[in-house]
């Protein structure tokens, strides 16, 4: 990762480092550490910042002079924005199309996603009522994360994940709206508690 071309596209954009970091789902320490260039971003982190960015990632990466993505090359590819999911008190997951929204068919390549509209106060402020997250569709996540996770098989929430001895916790930004529920790996497994995909960014409308 090139730090100086990330900061200075950054700058461009208008972006902190926290307006960036809030895109990606990251935090504000890891775009400072990609920009030190003590840290290399994930495959999938990459390709979303340079979406983000209006670039390439082989110009991030250094290995190419180009800076401007050829809008050219590559269509954008539509998923679904999927029926509203509270980010609070998990209430059951409507499976209805509600819009479409659109990724890199280099992020494309990397899996399968979906998109979903945010509603409720628990995930503020890094997430606010309308907000609409692109997920990528995945098992199981890092401790951290922010996922999608399915509480009695037919209710959904978005919540950071973290995982603890004898289960997992989740976690709100807003804990003055929602606290702090754990898991236990019996629960988990008689709920059940599944998590059916990782948030990769955010997105807002004005």
């Amino acid at each position: 990762m090139n730090g100086k071309r990330l900061k200075m596209l950054r700058e461009e954009k208008g972006l902190t480092q926290k307006d960036l970091a809030e895109k990606l789902s990251l935090t504000p320490k890891a775009i400072s550490f990609y920009e030190l260039g003590s840290r290399e971003p994930s495959g999938d982190a990459l390709i979303r910042m340079a979406h983000i960015l209006g670039t390439t990632t082989d110009y991030l990466l250094g290995n190419s002079t180009t800076k401007e993505a050829d809008q050219k090359v590559g269509r954008g590819v539509r998923i679904p924005v999927l029926g509203r999911v509270v980010a609070g008190i998990p209430i059951e997951a409507v499976e209805e199309i509600l819009d479409y929204e659109e990724i890199t068919p280099e992020l494309a390549a990397t899996g399968e996603f979906f998109a979903l509209q945010v509603k409720g106060d628990s995930m503020l402020p890094k997430l606010e009522e309308g907000d609409v997250v692109i997920v990528k569709k995945q098992a199981d996540v890092e401790t951290g994360d922010i996922a999608i996770v399915l509480v009695n098989g037919d209710e959904a929430t978005i919540k950071q994940v973290k995982k603890v001895t004898g289960g997992i916790m989740l976690y709100g930004f807003n804990p003055d709206v929602y606290e702090p529920h754990f898991y236990s790996n019996q629960q988990i497994e008689e709920l059940p508690v599944r998590i059916l995909g990782k948030v990769i960014e955010s997105r807002r409308s004005w």
